[in-house]
């Protein structure tokens, strides 16, 4: 082989090791970069986070507030409910038979009483121990005929009407209520000391307020105004308080929120107020405006899976909660990055 071809295969080698070393580079270069150019080349992010669409109330997970049987599953997925309203009703013949007999149990007791002659600081004393025992009937059966309207609303018989004049019936109940446990209060440290059958009707009542309380268990109620988003459970299912799946899901859809998960080495870059930029995965090029609302002062392990991260325990978060100018497209539960802006800083 001549000194010439040697030559011409040697620089033939070098080029290729070359072009070698520069594709190598080249893809470590696209390995180390992250998912959205945005994130590192456009000085107007501070920082990415991933996280997830939920109502302006957050999601509201209910279970079952006592062991029971599922009788009727009284909302479905989309509904408007307003707070107080019934959603599951568990089967209550038992805790019904109860209260009957508390309810007679208290009607013996007082007659008893009524047959004493009373001081007139004792007079006063059952006068108003009288109206709010009547008041605290007045209340929950006021609940139930509101319980009946929505019912008789949901199967078409009833209206919107009726409902509304429901719920103003049992706010009535309720501010009646207050005034006479405050007329009570009001008297209570000039009574005299009760007597025995004074005090058995006490007993009475407290064992009635416990029957009523254990009955209103049973029925699952809507904590706030809100809007059903979705439902597990079914008629005749047993539940316990110990499930971990939820009953009911809902929350108040009237305004939408994320909750973000931000690396805790950008929590000193970020502030109340501080404007961001919200990309749904699942709609590529929509884009929402919001700003940072509140910062959790705790850090804890991540669970959504940021850009460029391997998995969702790469780092430890701080949860942050980002106001929505307007949802847009957004949908609770959306898988969302949010970019936070520099101050000042424009699209």
């Amino acid at each position: 082989m001549t000194t010439g071809k040697l030559t011409t295969r040697f620089r033939a080698a070098c080029c290729l090791g070359a072009l070698v070393v520069l594709v190598v580079t080249a893809a470590g270069a696209r390995a180390q970069s992250p998912s959205t150019p945005d994130a590192a080349a456009d000085k107007r992010w501070l920082a990415v986070a991933p996280g997830r669409v939920e109502p302006v109330s957050g999601l509201i997970r209910m279970t079952a507030p006592v062991p029971g049987v599922i009788d009727e599953v009284l909302a479905k997925a989309n509904d408007k409910v307003f707070a107080g309203e019934p959603l599951i009703r568990l089967r209550d013949q038992e805790a019904r038979a109860q209260l009957a007999s508390q309810t007679a149990q208290v009607a013996m007791r007082k007659r008893i009483r009524n047959k004493e002659s009373a001081s007139s600081g004792a007079s006063a004393q059952r006068k108003a121990e009288d109206a709010v025992a009547d008041a605290e009937a007045a209340v929950f059966q006021v609940r139930y005929l509101l319980d009946r309207a929505v019912a008789e609303r949901r199967s078409g018989r009833g209206s919107d009407a009726g409902v509304a004049a429901a719920r103003a019936g049992l706010k009535r109940a309720e501010e009646y209520l207050a005034q006479q446990n405050e007329e009570l209060r009001r008297i209570a440290p000039d009574a005299p000391l009760p007597t025995v059958a004074e005090g058995q009707l006490k007993v009475a009542r407290s064992e009635l307020s416990a029957s009523r309380a254990a009955l209103e268990k049973l029925t699952i109620r809507a904590p706030v105004d809100s809007t059903v988003l979705q439902i597990s459970a079914k008629p005749g299912e047993a539940i316990s308080p110990a499930a971990t799946t939820p009953l009911i899901q809902l929350g108040d859809t009237t305004a939408l929120r994320v909750r973000a998960e931000l690396d805790e080495r950008d929590v000193e870059k970020i502030k109340s107020g501080q404007p961001v930029l919200v990309r749904p995965a699942a709609l590529r090029g929509r884009e929402v405006a919001g700003t940072v609302s509140f910062i959790a002062p705790l850090v804890e392990a991540g669970r959504y899976t940021a850009l460029g991260q391997r998995n969702a325990t790469d780092v430890d978060v701080v949860e942050v909660l980002v106001e929505l100018s307007e949802p847009g497209p957004l949908i609770v539960g959306m898988k969302v990055d949010v970019f936070f802006r520099q101050e000042g800083s424009s699209r």
